[in-house]
């Protein structure tokens, strides 16, 4: 999808007229912590997907995709007169896997479709890394953080001549829901940096230009467990996720002077920010009575995941009948991706989250049907390492106890469009549900929006997926570009998944990312 902002040749076409020169790097693998590290979600509906391979299935989808990239991005290209310079192949392979007839066929479907200019290969300085992600006719680029000196000189061992070149400087860090927020010193930043510049390398800096991972695209990580991605991926980058200049900014522009002529005049001025002060949310719709104003359900014998229902993103819903009555047990979902509510006959009764060692909740059922809900998050799928195959939803079956719950009702939720509800007058504050308010905006500018009391869900403004608020942090505000508001009335809808402490939340002109 190319429409919109999503306009990448236009993207590269703005950058030509600043006297910028580019660098794409289209993966398809890109990991740049985005869900499933950027490859398309219906890639699981195979049952059998075998990702970042030669598996034909695989690459039957890859190259539909780089017919449709590289038909946009040949006639950019240095040899025609464009801002193209270079080309990835492929992003970190190594630390996923060793596959050179994949790395090859990526490769050479870029040079089939077109493309003339320089091809490279990044990866982390560690020998597997290097042998696993690398082609011999390709430069080979490393990734760091820190350590410069060490990483060129693992570099050069696998490349002793031609250019060195840092592919990702990680002068800053992203953050995940529940830890601390990622920060460091612009001294110690530049430091790094000046050491690169020091060895004579190229440098890109990751990230230069903190990001937002906007609606449900953020992905995760999993090493002691699932750790999804927050919104925001200002990543304590010199210019902040705002556009606005930070110390780091200043402090390297310093080093980069000590090689480079710097252009005179004065640096840009931040962006206008506004606190339009507190939203009322006046009005409710709850999402278990607008189930069918947002979705239509297929049935299916077990829970089966999104990915087999043909769902992105978003929340799904299972329903299923279960008849007492019934002991005590524990609900058991193998394997819950990634947040369970549980309701019995429309009564919440818990949650239940991926990284539980035993489940949360238990359940007796009377004598006679009962209606059994479970209204799965999808927090973002894994983007790096070996838990890509990340299928979301309930990924096998539902247990009570130890027998196997059959006959489902699915109901998917992506949430592209909430124009369905039907609200009405605030009568609680419970969810989940949806809580919608208007406020009147005479100048647009940049934003930020608050959510103090509110425990967990989503936030739309006019109808735009700005991201998800967890009251575990680190991340408190969520970023609001100007472009996103409009001259007049203004529609803000918030699903709260729990409960609020009131129907009101906040536009302030500072962000808090904890």
């Amino acid at each position: 999808d190319f429409s919109g902002w999503q306009d990448l040749p236009r993207y590269l076409k703005i950058a030509a007229e600043q006297g910028l020169m580019c660098i794409v790097r289209p993966g398809p693998y890109i990991c740049s912590e985005w869900d499933l590290g950027g490859l398309p979600a219906w890639l699981l509906a195979d049952p059998g997907m075998r990702l970042r391979c030669h598996y034909p299935p695989y690459l039957e989808a890859v190259d539909r995709y780089l017919d449709a990239l590289m038909e946009r991005l040949v006639p950019l290209q240095a040899s025609a007169g464009g801002p193209l310079v270079a080309l990835q192949v492929e992003n970190e392979y190594g630390s996923y896997g060793n596959d050179k007839t994949y790395l090859a066929h990526i490769r050479d479907g870029l040079r089939a479709r077109g493309y003339e200019g320089l091809l490279f290969t990044s990866d982390g300085p560690g020998d597997f890394m290097l042998e696993g992600g690398t082609l011999p006719d390709v430069l080979k680029v490393a990734n760091f953080g820190s350590n410069a000196t060490g990483a060129f000189a693992k570099l050069r061992q696998w490349q002793p001549t031609g250019p060195m070149m840092c592919g990702e400087f990680w002068c800053g860090w992203f953050d995940h829901w529940g830890e601390a927020h990622h920060t460091r010193s612009a001294e110690d930043a530049a430091a790094t940096l000046d050491e690169i510049l020091g060895q004579g390398a190229s440098v890109s800096i990751y990230m230069f230009h903190g990001g937002t991972n906007f609606g449900f695209f953020n992905g995760a990580n999993h090493g002691k467990g699932y750790e999804p991605t927050v919104n925001s991926y200002d990543d304590d980058a010199p210019i902040n996720e705002a556009g606005d200049l930070t110390p780091k900014y200043h402090a390297f522009r310093e080093v980069i002077g000590k090689v480079r002529e710097l252009p005179g005049g004065p640096a840009p001025a931040d962006s206008v920010k506004r606190a339009y002060g507190p939203v009322a949310l006046t009005q409710r719709a709850g999402l278990l009575d607008n189930l069918e104003r947002l979705t239509s359900p297929v049935h299916r014998a077990t829970p089966d995941p999104m990915e087999a229902v043909g769902q992105d993103f978003g929340f799904i819903l299972y329903r299923t009948e279960v008849v007492g009555p019934r002991e005590e047990l524990p609900i058991v979902l193998q394997d819950c991706h990634d947040r369970a509510l549980v309701f019995v006959d429309g009564e919440y009764r818990g949650v239940m989250y991926r990284n539980d060692e035993a489940p949360q909740v238990k359940a007796a059922f009377g004598p006679g049907a009962h209606r059994l809900d479970l209204l799965v998050e999808n927090m973002g799928r894994v983007n790096y390492g070996f838990h890509l195959h990340d299928r979301k939803g309930i990924t096998l079956c539902a247990r009570h106890g130890q027998q196997f719950l059959f006959g489902w009702e699915i109901y998917p939720l992506p949430l592209q469009d909430l124009r369905g509800l039907q609200f009405a007058p605030v009568d609680c504050l419970t969810g989940p549900a949806f809580f919608r308010g208007t406020f009147a905006v005479d100048e647009p500018a940049d934003t930020f929006l608050a959510l103090p009391g509110w425990t967990k869900g989503v936030c739309w403004l006019n109808g735009f997926n700005l991201g998800r608020h967890w009251e575990i942090g680190p991340q408190r505000t969520l970023y609001i570009p100007a472009p996103l508001l409009k001259a007049g009335e203004n529609e803000l809808i918030v699903l709260e998944l729990h409960e609020a402490a009131g129907a009101v939340v906040e536009l302030r002109e500072a962000p808090e990312l904890g």
